[in-house]
């Protein structure tokens, strides 16, 4: 076995890529002090677990893996105070696309039919608000996160780059805020 001439740089580490990170954390916490702390705990777990990094990945690469986990226990801490049952993140970089999903198996007894009512109207106010947005936007926003279309799939029958499937998605997910906010929580 080869030895590891790839060094990391944690001195550099700041400059070099907080900016990225925090690019890539902000998009899918929507926080900014949020991101900024997962940030910070992704260079502090950095620090920890230098001698395990094999320079199979750059530096760069091998931090938003971290930051990916950290966005994943963060979503999971929220999620066991709601008890949600899932966690789904989509995520692009530029070498990797894909998906995290952890999931916790919910408690069928657990839930009431008051909580099933709630649930049913939520999912007819986002149905309903998906059928007042952009039909392209929501239609492209069904297949993705709903239907779970490969971005392959999806890109290739819109004829649109990865690039502008993420900008939809985003877009979508705005406008159904948006509504959501003025129909449901009001």
């Amino acid at each position: 076995m080869a030895e590891n001439t790839h060094q990391i740089n944690p001195d550099k580490w700041v400059d070099s890529y907080s900016h990225y990170l925090f690019n890539y954390a902000i998009v899918r916490v929507n926080d900014r002090e949020v991101a900024k702390d997962l940030i910070s705990e992704t260079f502090l777990a950095g620090l920890r677990s230098m001698k395990y990094f094999k320079g199979e990945a750059t530096e760069r690469t091998w931090l938003i893996s971290i930051l990916k986990r950290k966005i994943i226990d963060h979503y999971r801490k929220i999620n066991s105070k709601k008890g949600q049952a899932e966690v789904k993140i989509n995520y692009t970089d530029g070498d990797h696309e894909g998906e995290w999903l952890e999931e916790k198996v919910a408690d069928n007894f657990e839930q009431s039919a008051e909580d099933e009512l709630v649930n049913n109207e939520l999912g007819a106010a986002i149905y309903n608000c998906l059928d007042k947005i952009n039909p392209k936007h929501a239609q492209i926003f069904k297949m993705k996160t709903i239907d779970n279309f490969d971005t392959e799939v999806i890109c290739n029958e819109f004829g649109i780059s990865a690039s502008n499937l993420w900008v939809i998605i985003h877009r979508a997910r705005t406008a159904l805020a948006e509504c959501m906010e003025e129909k449901w929580l009001k």
